[in-house]
């Protein structure tokens, strides 16, 4: 999946500056879709090179000047073409795991420290995406909001990254349960 189409994606929410997609993306794309500042930048002037966003200036009198970007009719029809694309099976690459896999041979302290720190950021993550879940909700069930609200995207893919949290901590707990117990039982 192009970083171009996230990007057309999370602009469904309306205009927005460059400035205020990189920190919307984190909120709302980031539980499956990363990219840096400069990344988003890039590729929005390469979409509206193309013709999928229009980009107003907007003059500022006490800050710098900011480019608005909305969704063109063509990067509407670009998005509806990949909606109905199917998905590319999904991988993981992850250097943690990679690290698990050997822990019987590397340094175990090492492993477990990492396999905390990442406990403490999914634990972090889920804390972020259930504020979110909170603001989206606005005082509606989870029942209310999927049957009435505009657009329920951003909330289905708001609970797939709750979850891939959620078994991330499972996971994590787990595994330092099991890497504690072992090395209590070691000589």
């Amino acid at each position: 999946m192009a970083l171009r189409n996230a990007l057309l994606a999370t602009l469904l929410e309306g205009e927005a500056s460059g400035y205020d997609l990189a920190k919307g993306f984190d909120a709302s794309v980031a539980n499956f879709w990363m990219a840096t500042p400069q990344q988003l930048y890039r590729e929005l002037d390469r979409m509206e090179s193309e013709g999928l966003v229009a980009a107003r200036l907007v003059e500022q009198e006490r800050r710098p000047n900011k480019r608005l970007f909305s969704l063109t009719e063509a990067g509407r029809r670009a998005l509806y073409a990949f909606t109905a694309e199917p998905p590319k099976p999904t991988a993981i690459r992850s250097e943690l795991m990679v690290k698990v896999q050997a822990v019987d041979e590397g340094d175990e302290q090492a492993v477990r420290s990492a396999v905390a720190g990442q406990l403490e950021r999914s634990r972090d993550k889920l804390a972020r995406f259930d504020r979110l879940r909170d603001r989206l909700l606005d005082g509606r069930t989870e029942h209310e909001f999927l049957e009435r609200a505009e657009r329920v995207g951003p909330y289905l893919s708001l609970m797939r990254g709750r979850a891939f949290e959620q078994e991330n901590i499972r996971w994590a707990e787990r595994t330092l349960s099991v890497l504690e117990q072992r090395a209590s039982v070691r000589p």
